[in-house]
């Protein structure tokens, strides 16, 4: 068995066995690295040319019912200083996203019960009203179908909702009891049946996370076809029980997103802000490993501090359109564009 000969048959067939995965993963080198991130950009290419897609993401609160181990808005985190955008807020950052050209915005928070079902078809509902031309993305976690239903109908195309990982017992090393892996999948399944486009996606060396694991979330993401996957690295947060855990690899990372690609040629690929975090260069590094989404945040510069899942978060102190530009020339200097348009998947 050869890296060389296992990455060059996914590239031909989209297609790769467990214990081959495995393989790669395991004796992944520089050689192999490059081989598939060579391919998986040429792939991107193929699909979406050297267009890279901006969401503007808007951190709508850090309010959450959930208690999962390695967040930093975590319920039980006392020192973490609470916010929640008014619709005011959120319609003012939709006016500065759109006159900076960004044509998706996604509406990101902790599951947070102050935004019912009425409060938040209103927000989406106006949002649609307002800009009939963008993509309305959300990622507010899981919720009753009916939940999901009557967010669609009011105009979000989108929802975001990561799996994290796909072997249900390494779930629940990560997440409470009253949590589980059957309900996540549930959700996403009642996403996709309803009609969003669909983002799955995983954290890369979360604690416990073994090789094995991380070949179940491949062979899941190739199987549920999700439109989009959010997969960074594992960066821990001093305010959780994973304060002391080691960080994620980028390296790992950017193998793992190269090899998404490969599987799902289509799908909508983010170069995340913690690939960024890790590594300097690490948005970039994603690009050209295949990715074609990066997502700057257009929150309110004064939360933008209170909205930390994990520690050191990259821009956290950037005004949106500094960051923005510096997004659009970073991507200029490794050959890409960066476009205003909504970046829908292409079918």
């Amino acid at each position: 068995m050869r890296s060389a000969d296992i990455i060059e048959s996914i590239y031909r067939t989209t297609n790769a066995a467990r214990e081959e995965l495995r393989f790669l993963i395991e004796n992944r080198d520089e050689e192999s690295t490059q081989l598939l991130c060579g391919l998986a950009r040429k792939r991107a290419v193929e699909h979406y040319g050297n267009k890279i897609f901006v969401r503007a993401l808007i951190e709508m609160t850090n309010y959450c019912r959930n208690d999962c181990l390695y967040c930093g808005i975590r319920k039980s985190n006392k020192n973490a200083q609470r916010y929640r955008l008014t619709k005011e807020d959120i319609m003012e950052c939709c006016s500065e996203g759109y006159s900076l050209g960004f044509r998706t915005f996604v509406l990101q928070g902790g599951e947070d019960m102050y935004y019912t079902d009425d409060i938040m078809t209103d927000i989406v509902a106006s949002i649609r009203a307002e800009y009939p031309d963008c993509a309305i993305t959300l990622s507010l976690g899981e919720k009753p179908r009916e939940s999901y239903q009557r967010l669609f109908d009011a105009g979000a195309n989108r929802y975001l909702l990561r799996h994290e990982t796909a072997d249900p017992e390494h779930y629940g090393m990560l997440h409470p009891a009253e949590l589980s892996l059957a309900n996540r999948m549930e959700c996403l399944r009642d996403l996709k049946e309803i009609g969003y486009q669909v983002g799955a996606g995983m954290m890369v060396g979360s604690p416990y996370q073994t090789v094995g694991n991380i070949v179940t979330d491949l062979l899941f993401i190739k199987d549920f076809a999700p439109h989009m996957v959010g997969m960074g690295p594992f960066i821990p947060h001093h305010d959780t029980p994973f304060a002391h855990e080691k960080t994620g690899s980028a390296e790992l990372t950017l193998f793992l997103l190269a090899l998404v690609r490969l599987m799902n040629p289509k799908v909508l690929l983010p170069a995340t802000t913690a690939l960024g975090t890790v590594k300097g260069n690490g948005r970039e590094m994603g690009v050209l490993a295949g990715c074609n989404v990066v997502m700057p945040n257009i929150s309110p510069m004064s939360v933008r501090r209170k909205y930390m899942l994990y520690d050191n978060k990259l821009n956290a102190d950037t005004e949106t359109e500094a960051a923005y530009e510096s997004v659009k020339s970073s991507m200029k200097a490794i050959g890409y564009e960066v476009v205003c348009d909504r970046g829908d998947y292409k079918k």
